[in-house]
């Protein structure tokens, strides 16, 4: 809380109901006479982490993680600095009820669980009035997270439940990546849902009608760009959780018109590679050794599979996509087929190289691919559970010693196999790094920890490190050093340890991001020059910390 001498903060219950000043228990006993809440509080003054204390074992009384998602959602609409206080003491455990797979449940229960107003709602039949709406933001932003509800996670379209999402997200660019939550907004384009049962409930939050599509949809979206561009310039816009027919079309136009990304796309790719690095450092290899089999070739799986493209590039891979191998629903993604999607046919494989497999359960299936291409590196974004089937795996297994496997499909249900599984199946030979949290798996006397590829290890300290050196765009070269800066070269990742740092050094992570980052979009020419030194105060300057700010005690009938 930060006050003057020529502006008080409100008094008495007005405070206690403000989450962004109300301290709660902290506050000392002059403060409490000084602002009109002396008696509205037990008389003891507690330090933030005796409250911290209370509130985990509020936390661990409760009966599931739907209750413990609501319970966070409660306390930081009531004491927003001990709601960050209490997430980043506990992120591990906080993570998965705070975001996914919790969330998700969140997201399909948002209007049963509504509880006060977080965020910004812009409806299509409000269309006109978007500009009035942004103006009536109070206050700086400085990061945006936007969704349209019709792609959250592997649930399909939530409408007005995908609020939750960009909420969420938020969260972790404050808890993980130190930016300041006063300067984060959520916002929701509420522009319909295609979900009948969800226009059916009475109680349903969102505008009931249909999806608008084609040219009302893109006019919407480009008001709502150039408004936001208007309002808060230099912003950095975050896609979110928006379908495949949509996700890439709206990176492409606008990602050099405004300050922006896509985490589904670029931030799943960026972590996924990260990922990926971690673990050939671990069997001693290199990226061009490796041949690559993502499963799934939407948004997320062209990300990854064009920043894989891009980082072979990198180390001089004449053709960076010949073992790079793509599969949907249709099996193989090769140019022989006339149905491909535009982002997928760059990652097209030649017919004449794929025509001639054998192929008895379809057109070049994955069980197929996986027996001619010998894929070392088996990436999953499909969101069908159980795909990696036991004969697929064993394939795998039987052509390399340390295969690397990571089904990254969320929520938990989705996953295209169990860590427990992928270990026996290989042995207790596979290198994994999951989308939704799992237990460590004991495999023959031997503890493998599983590392969450979750894209918290990346987002947080991309967006700290862009709006900290004024970047007016996310270049590829920045995503990139995001992907190399995640895995700890002082401590080599292993496939019993976990192959990505332990969310508790999600901190040190998220500098160490934010900095090579920023350092990049120097490099790009897409930030004000200034050396690594600078690059690195400006990081450190921005972090923000969950800390009660004292109030000034000086009455301001005083003379200065």
């Amino acid at each position: 809380m930060t006050t003057s001498s020529n502006s008080k903060p409100p008094r008495g219950r007005a405070l206690l109901n403000e989450p962004g000043l109300n301290k709660g228990t902290a506050f000392t006993i002059d403060e409490r006479r000084l602002l009109g809440i002396d008696g509205l509080l037990p008389s003891r003054v507690e330090t933030i982490v005796e409250q911290c204390v209370r509130d985990r074992d509020k936390f661990d009384r409760l009966h599931d993680d739907l209750e413990r998602h609501i319970f966070l959602r409660a306390l930081h609409d009531t004491n927003t600095v001990l709601f960050y206080a209490l997430v980043e003491d506990y992120l591990p455990e906080m993570l998965p009820v705070l975001y996914t797979p919790t969330v998700g449940l969140a997201c399909q229960e948002f209007s049963h669980i509504y509880r006060r107003p977080h965020g910004l709602f812009l409806s299509y039949p409000d269309r006109h009035r978007i500009a009035e709406q942004l103006a009536e933001v109070e206050g700086d932003v400085h990061v945006v997270v936007v969704t349209d509800g019709e792609r959250i996670l592997g649930l399909g379209d939530l409408g007005v439940g995908g609020m939750g999402i960009p909420i969420g997200k938020l969260s972790l660019y404050t808890a993980a990546g130190g930016i300041d939550p006063r300067r984060c907004l959520p916002i929701f384009l509420d522009v319909g849902t295609n979900n009948e049962e969800l226009r059916a409930d009475p109680l349903y939050l969102g505008w009931r009608h249909e999806r608008i599509t084609d040219y009302q949809y893109s006019q919407f979206v480009a008001t709502f760009v150039e408004e936001l561009g208007n309002r808060f310039p230099g912003v950095l816009l975050q896609w979110e959780d928006f379908a495949s027919h949509h996700a890439t079309r709206l990176l492409n136009k606008y990602r050099d018109r405004i300050l922006s990304f896509n985490d589904d796309i670029q931030g799943t790719a960026a972590v996924a590679l990260a990922a990926i690095h971690a673990a050939i450092v671990a069997k001693g290899s290199t990226l061009s050794d490796e041949c690559i089999c993502i499963v799934g070739a939407g948004s997320a799986g062209s990300g990854i599979a064009g920043l894989l493209r891009d980082a072979l590039a990198a180390e001089g891979i004449p053709d960076p996509t010949a073992n790079l191998y793509l599969t949907d629903t249709k099996g193989l993604v090769h140019d022989g087929r006339d149905d491909l999607a535009d982002y997928k046919v760059p990652f097209a494989q030649p017919w004449e190289h794929v025509g001639g497999w054998a192929d008895p359960d379809g057109p070049t299936s994955l069980a197929t691919v996986v027996e001619h291409a010998r894929p070392s590196i088996l990436v999953g974004v499909s969101g069908q559970a159980g795909i990696f089937t036991e004969p697929i795996i064993r394939s795998m297994a039987a052509a390399h010693d340390r295969p690397i496997i990571m089904p990254l499909s969320n929520p938990t249900d989705h996953t295209e196999a169990t860590p427990q599984d992928l270990i026996a199946w290989t042995d207790g030979r596979a290198l994994i790094a999951t989308g939704s949290p799992f237990d460590d798996v004991v495999h023959d006397g031997t503890v493998h920890r599983i590392s969450q590829a979750n894209n918290v290890y990346v987002f947080p300290g991309l967006g700290l490190g862009t709006i900290a050196v004024g970047a007016t765009s996310v270049t590829d070269a920045m995503l990139l050093a995001a992907a190399w800066a995640v895995a700890d070269d002082k401590q080599r990742p292993s496939s019993t340890g976990g192959i990505l740092p332990p969310l508790e050094t999600i901190h040190a992570v998220s500098r160490r991001i934010a900095k090579a980052v920023g350092r990049a979009a120097v490099d790009e020419g897409v930030a004000e020059p200034m050396d690594d030194a600078e690059v690195d105060r400006r990081v450190d300057a921005r972090w923000w910390r969950p800390e009660y700010a004292p109030v000034s005690l000086r009455d301001e009938s005083e003379t200065p």
